[in-house]
This record gives structure tokens, C-alpha cells and sequence, in this order.
């Protein structure tokens, strides 16, 4: 298989990258499952812009820096939040019908989520995601230089040497040329051009999340191997209110229940964000979820609840029509019944380390979406952003591709050779694969979840290094499966979360250390790159960056 431009996932961010990029040449966009089976597609609260008069640009610069902890790149901040409006237009023009209040100034009806310090939230009731989804979907699937797979597996980046137009200051000496992809019960060479990395985020590496199945690291886990910069692992955010209900696993009650007047209460139905924020409900997700978190553990209650019961009840039937549904198949009654939550992995801010325009320090890869560290969420990622960071930078990176795409179309792709299974046999038994699967996800939440400590990472470490060895061991013996490939990526991604927070001995945004509770005075980004020193450790590169606090 070969194209022009090779786009691995098919959320917000690769659908939109995918359009604009077959203005130029061929497209092929890959996907593991069914195309709508996204984290976009899960999306509730919104994509987050400055839409109405009485909001400004400094205003939604100021909340993105205040929740990034002081990590987050100021240069690209601004850059997101001035392409905002621009970038809704344009998912207005494709075909994304947000709801319209003719009483604002803008025509957007604007939601309010924690951390924003304004109504500024376009939305599609809370069914955005999916409506984004839908309206890229059916461009993508209409558009004759775009062919969309499903059901495709990527095993690896294809490397060879050479340089790239676009990357000439890049110290590697190797480029991606493609993927290998896994097709059926084979795997084949899919070389394109430039290649993109859009296949979301991590949260299956922990036992509770709100994500769909997919999100195994696949992109980031790919991208280090290939030798690529991978930076924050750390930060991984905690949404604080996933539905707590034995027949649910991923179902997360949006933030914008307490952006409309939603209270957190106890089982004893009193309020207590007041003990831990002076923004009480609307604090940012770093603070709500430990806060929680906090709560739980002093109570021994299995969840707290969220309260919107005091709004009219019509209203929030309209304004969360989803949300309202879901709880009512499960007994329980928004308009009446406080929801019962608790925190699950939700968000990465960490990952493949990009520019300003989505390039990674590997010549010929790309990486969008969560899959990307771009500078913006910092150390705590502030809610409905990473939708606008999607599109964003999906533009950039489209228009990073037009700006080469003279000498990029003059450059042939090389032949790669083709995927060797050498005396690998038939794995027999899944239990195998299932066992490690299920230790890593244990693992992962009870010691390297909301609070941390440099004992319990120490001894996810050892235990990790363990697990990592043995996944590798049967990814050489035996044929590669989907389940197998995706075992190798979520035990090395486990590794460098679990390296990165031991290296970032303070507490700043969503990673909190109880042996080091306060921020350190330097600010600093962790960086990995993939030059082993000993076993199952990488090079740590530690770039002090101006802060923002």
C-alpha cells in the first residue's frame, strides 16, 4: 500500500488533517476498530473558543496557563486560542450543527466548564464529539483522493535512512516512510510520504477510565520506539466524574453538570469543595479529582455524588439529553437523584513531543491529538481544549505539508522490506496475554493514580520491568496478535509514566508526590528519547523552560 500522506486513527484530529491534506495528494487513513470508536466520538462537554464579545483572548490564555501549572508553552497557548474561532467556523462549513442561542452575541449557545472563567464552551448539547465525528466521517468517506480502512492494526513505524524536507535540524539520521499494519492474519508495508500519528490517548493502561477500548498508547508507545522525544508521561488526567454503577466501565458524566450548577456532596449530602478551592465546583479537573480522591479515602465510601437536582427539570433534560438517558437506564433520575461518581483516567498531556506545527523530532512523523505534547495542556489540561488542539493543529500541520509539498512530491518512497515473522510460532493461549493485561491495569491504578508515592512507584517499577520483559519475550516467539501488540504497547507505556513521575520529584498540576508535596522553584519539561543505558531504562533529557506562574 502506498499514498501520499498515511494518517493513523480517525478521531477529530486525523479526520480534519486527513481532509486538508488531500487537497495536495492521495490519503489513507487507518483505524484498529470501527471508524466511530474514538475518544472524539466520546467527547460530551465541548470544544472551547473565544466566541463572545464580553470574552477576550487574554481571558482564555490566563485560565490555559493557570490550569497548565505553569508548564505550558505561553508561545502556544496564544497560538491555539487565537485560531479558535476560525477553526469552529470551519466545522460549522463541514457540517457540525452546534446549538445556537440567538441571545448571544456570537449565536453559539457557550457552556461553562471548572477552570474557565467564562461561558466560552460551543457544544452539540452533549453529544459534540459525535456530531463532530459524524460530519468529518461523511466528508472523509465522500472524498476521492481519501480511502479509509478499519479494522487495521499498526505494529510498527517503517524507518530508513535519510532526511526530510521540513526537518533539516533534526539531529536523527533515520526518516518514517510508513507503518507496518496488520491486516487480517497478515502484516504489510504501508509507505507513504509523511505519516501521522492521530491515535489518541492511554487511558486502557489503567483499570477505571472513561475511554473507549482503542486507547492502548499505540502512537506514543510506536514513536518512542522508533527513537522519537516523548515528553510529560506524568501527567495523566483524572477525570473527576465518571457514573459510578456496577453494568458501567467508561461512562463519564460531563464536566459541564457542574459547569450548569452541579454540586459535589457526600454520602451525608453535604457540599465539600469548599474545603479545597476557593472555586468550589468549578476548580480545575487536577483539583476536583484529588479532592475526591481525599474524600474517598477518609470516608470509605465507594463514591461521591453530584448534585443538579435543584435545576428545572425540563432544562436539564434538554441540555443533557445523553447524560440524562444513560443515568435513567441505570435507575437513576438526574432531576431528582443526586449522580453517583468517582475519578477514572481520562486525559494524557504528556506524549510525542511536537512543534508548532505537529512535527515530531522524527523526519516524515506527524502527531495530533492526544497522542502529542504541543506545549498547550502543561501540567493539567484544561477542559474542552483538546478538541480545539485537535483542529488547530491539524491545521498547522496541513499547511507545515502545503509549505513543503513541492520537494516533499519530488522525494520518491523507498521500498522497505517486507514484515519477517522468522521462527515465531502460534501463540496457543490468550491467558497468557490476559493475565499481564489485567496486572499492568491493577497495577497502574493502586500505585501510579491520583496520589503518588516514590514507594509505591518504586515498586511499580520493579514489578513493571518484570511484566515489560515478558510481553517483549512472547512478542518475539510468537506471531503478533492484536491483543499481543497492544500488551506491548500499554506495558511500555506504563514504564514511562512510571519513569517520568519518579523523575519530577515535586507535585505541579496533575501529578501529586505526597514525599514532595510543593512545586519545585525550576520549571522544567521531562523528555525521554529511546537510548538504552541499562535495562528497561531510557535517556532522560531535562529542558528548564521559562514558566508562567
Amino acid at each position: 500500500m502506498k499514498s501520499d500522506f498515511l494518517v493513523i486513527g480517525s478521531g477529530i484530529a486525523g479526520l480534519s488533517y486527513a481532509l486538508k491534506c488531500a487537497e495536495l495528494g492521495t490519503v489513507i487513513v487507518v483505524t484498529k476498530k470501527k471508524d466511530i470508536d474514538t475518544a472524539t466520538n466520546l467527547a460530551q462537554g465541548g470544544i472551547a473558543a473565544v466566541l463572545e464579545k464580553d470574552d477576550s483572548v487574554e481571558s482564555h490564555v490566563n485560565d490555559t496557563l493557570l490550569s497548565g501549572a505553569g508548564l505550558s508553552d505561553e508561545k502556544i497557548v496564544r497560538m491555539v486560542v487565537e485560531s479558535g474561532p476560525q477553526r469552529i467556523a470551519e466545522l460549522v462549513e463541514i457540517g457540525v450543527s452546534f446549538v445556537m442561542d440567538q441571545k448571544n452575541s456570537s449565536g453559539y449557545s457557550l457552556g461553562r466548564e471548572g477552570g474557565h472563567s467564562c461561558r466560552r464552551v460551543a457544544h452539540a448539547y452533549d453529544l459534540t464529539g459525535r456530531e463532530i465525528e459524524r460530519a468529518l466521517l461523511e466528508k472523509v468517506r465522500s472524498h476521492e483522493r481519501i480511502q479509509l480502512f478499519e479494522e487495521r492494526m499498526v505494529v510498527d513505524l517503517l524507518m530508513v535512512k535519510g532526511k526530510c524536507p521540513g526537518w533539516e535540524n533534526s539531529h536523527h539520521k533515520r526518516k518514517c516512510v510508513g507503518a507496518y499494519v496488520m491486516e487480517g492474519g497478515s502484516v504489510k508495508a504501508y509507505r507513504a510520504k509523511i505519516t501521522a500519528l492521530c491515535s489518541g490517548g492511554v487511558g486502557k493502561v489503567y483499570l477505571y477510565t472513561t475511554n473507549p477500548d482503542i486507547t492502548t498508547g499505540d502512537g506514543v508507545a510506536m514513536a518512542f520506539r522508533a527513537g522519537a522525544d516523548v515528553s510529560n508521561m506524568e501527567f495523566v488526567q483524572f477525570h473527576p466524574t465518571c457514573l459510578y454503577h456496577p453494568k458501567e466501565k467508561n461512562f463519564l458524566i460531563s464536566e459541564a453538570v457542574r459547569g450548569e450548577g452541579g454540586i459535589l456532596i457526600g454520602e451525608d449530602g453535604e457540599p465539600f469543595m469548599q474545603k479545597y478551592d476557593s472555586r468550589k465546583d468549578l476548580a480545575t479537573r487536577d483539583t476536583v479529582a484529588r479532592a475526591i480522591d481525599k474524600e474517598l479515602k477518609e470516608t470509605g465510601e465507594d463514591c461521591v455524588y453530584l448534585d443538579i437536582t435543584h435545576r428545572d427539570a425540563d432544562y436539564l433534560k434538554n441540555r443533557f439529553p445523553t447524560i440524562y438517558q444513560r443515568c435513567l437506564s441505570r435507575g437513576i433520575d438526574i432531576t431528582k437523584d443526586p449522580i453517583p461518581v468517582v475519578p477514572a483516567a481520562h486525559y494524557m498531556c504528556g506524549g510525542v513531543k511536537t512543534d508548532i506545527d505537529g512535527k515530531s523530532s522524527i523526519p516524515g512523523l506527524i502527531a495530533l491529538g492526544e497522542t502529542a505534547c504541543t506545549g498547550l495542556h502543561g501540567g493539567n489540561r484544561l477542559a474542552s481544549n483538546s478538541l480545539l488542539e485537535a483542529v488547530v493543529f491539524a491545521d498547522r500541520a496541513a499547511k507545515f505539508c502545503n509549505k513543503y509539498w513541492d520537494n516533499l512530491n519530488k522525494s520518491e518512497i523507498p521500498e522497505v522490506d517486507d514484515w519477517k515473522s522468522g521462527n515465531a510460532t502460534k501463540l496457543g493461549e490468550e491467558i497468557l496475554i490476559n493475565h499481564n493485561w489485567d496486572a499492568i491495569r491493577r497495577l497502574m491504578w493502586n500505585y501510579v493514580g491520583i496520589v503518588r508515592s516514590m514507594k509505591r512507584l518504586s515498586l511499580a517499577k520493579k514489578r513493571m520491568e518484570a511484566i515489560y520483559d515478558d510481553v517483549d519475550q512472547h512478542y518475539r516467539e510468537y506471531f503478533v496478535t492484536p491483543n499481543m501488540i497492544e500488551l506491548r504497547n500499554i506495558s511500555l507505556i506504563s514504564l514511562l509514566i512510571i519513569q517520568s513521575a519518579m523523575h519530577r520529584k515535586e507535585s505541579r498540576g496533575l501529578h501529586f508526590l505526597i514525599d514532595y508535596p510543593k512545586k519545585a522553584p525550576n520549571i522544567k519539561q521531562t523528555v525521554f528519547r529511546r537510548k538504552r543505558i541499562e535495562k528497561n531504562t531510557w535517556e532522560i533529557e531535562v529542558l528548564k523552560e521559562a514558566g508562567n506562574e
